[in-house]
């Protein structure tokens, strides 16, 4: 070749001899991810976080994935406990209610207080009233015992003696 001759361009060559063709248009990271959850955000929370001096690009993508997973997990007990009361509307207490009465969300959120939540209906065995005879004869046909067996009505030495 002579020196000065122009070299041909190849076809979708980058670089400095401009590669020219159209642009491609950007994916985001979630999207490659298949993901709702913002990678990007996700990771510059990280990196402004200083949880650690270098963040691996897997990092974001990981954390996003488990945080949809969790709040799709909470969403659907939560619209569960929402069908059951007859709503349509997700409120705080039916969040409370999916959390609470879920073993593993609630070990994952025992420590966490949700306003106006509430709690979960409980009212121990021993303020409930009396059963009456009848009930307690029916229990007996079915061959269930009482929780709390009655006590031998038997009176206190003192009184005993003063009777």
């Amino acid at each position: 070749m002579e020196v000065g001759a122009k070299v041909p361009k190849k076809a979708g060559a980058g670089g400095r001899r401009g590669g020219g063709g159209p642009k491609k248009k950007p994916v985001s990271r979630s999207v490659k991810a298949g993901l709702q959850f913002p990678v990007g955000r996700i990771g510059r929370y990280l990196k402004q976080g200083r949880y650690s001096q270098r963040i691996g690009t897997g990092a974001p993508v990981y954390l996003a994935a488990v945080l949809e997973y969790l709040a799709a997990e909470v969403l659907e007990l939560a619209g569960n406990a929402a069908r059951d009361n007859k709503k349509n509307r997700i409120i705080p207490r039916h969040v409370l209610l999916a959390i609470r009465n879920d073993e593993e969300l609630g070990k994952l959120l025992a420590g966490v207080t949700i306003a106006h939540g509430g709690v979960l209906p409980n009212i121990n065995p021993v303020l409930l009233p009396k059963k009456t005879g009848s009930a307690a004869a029916k229990e007996a046909k079915e061959g269930k015992t009482p929780k709390s067996p009655k006590k031998a009505t038997t009176k206190s030495p003192k009184k005993a003696a003063a009777a």
